[in-house]
């Protein structure tokens, strides 16, 4: 496969513009196309079995332009789809997302880790294994309806949800609070007005990042040669302000290193 075709993108809406900010970030000579699922989001309330019809639609829909990987830039469609559809492509490099539970249980100092995430994200089989490996002191919390208020931009609201959401959790102070859902990171600036000092605050775009550079060098697909690489937006809804929305996050995580 020509190493200069496109890496395909993949959420149920807008929080995937978080992960390729940082795929950008990571591969600036690549080109993307990102596909968000816009008029079926969001998926976290969804069953498991719709969310893999889904998803395999879409990846279906980023074959079909020329895309050499995909990165599925979505939590909840990781753990529903993933590994299913790597058995049904398996010569397709397919890299997904989980949340960022094990590098916060190395930031734990005896107290609590908040893990942020869909209500399926915490439900299905990926995050109870990793939770069994590495959820000493991790406290999930569902959050419904906090993707909604992102991909309104209503922050202020978000900043409200999350304040009443968190309340009883943060005294003692946790050690750590994992953004279980790629829409989350955008709450970055939110939670610092929220959260003591001495919490962090973890996502796994960089290192998922990190790892779809490790794939494409180990399958000679890497484009380090050429111009800078762009993006093409791509959405299930009609409705343009969904392309206006993607770009306008993009410029929030770019101007804001999210």
């Amino acid at each position: 496969m020509p190493s200069d075709r496109p890496i395909g993108v993949f959420d149920s809406g807008v929080g995937g513009i978080s992960v390729l900010a940082a795929l950008r970030r990571e591969l600036p000579r690549e080109r993307f196309v990102y596909f968000g699922d816009t008029l079926h989001a969001p998926y976290g309330t969804r069953t498991p079995e719709e969310v893999l019809t889904l998803t395999r639609g879409a990846l279906g829909g980023l074959l079909e332009k020329g895309c050499k990987a995909l990165v599925i830039a979505c939590n909840t469609a990781t753990a529903a789809a993933a590994a299913t559809l790597r058995s049904e492509w398996p010569d397709l490099p397919i890299i997904g997302m989980e949340p960022a539970l094990k590098p916060a249980a190395l930031m734990r100092h005896g107290g609590s880790i908040l893990v942020l995430a869909t209500p399926m994200t915490l439900r299905l089989e990926k995050f109870r294994r990793l939770y069994e490996r590495y959820g000493e002191g991790a406290v999930p919390l569902e959050c419904p309806g906090l993707v909604e208020r992102v991909e309104a931009f209503d922050f202020e609201g978000a900043e409200e949800y999350l304040r009443d959401r968190l309340a009883d959790h943060l005294d003692p102070a946790p050690d750590a609070v994992v953004l279980g859902c790629t829409h989350y990171v955008f709450l970055r600036p939110v939670l610092g007005r929220i959260l003591p000092a001495a919490t962090a605050v973890v996502d796994g775009n960089e290192g998922t990042a990190r790892q779809l550079r490790r794939v494409l060098s180990e399958r000679d697909l890497l484009n380090e040669t050429g111009d800078a690489g762009g993006c093409d937006f791509l959405s299930s809804s009609s409705d343009p302000a969904a392309l206006d929305t993607m770009r306008r996050l993009l410029r929030l995580a770019d101007e804001n290193d999210i």
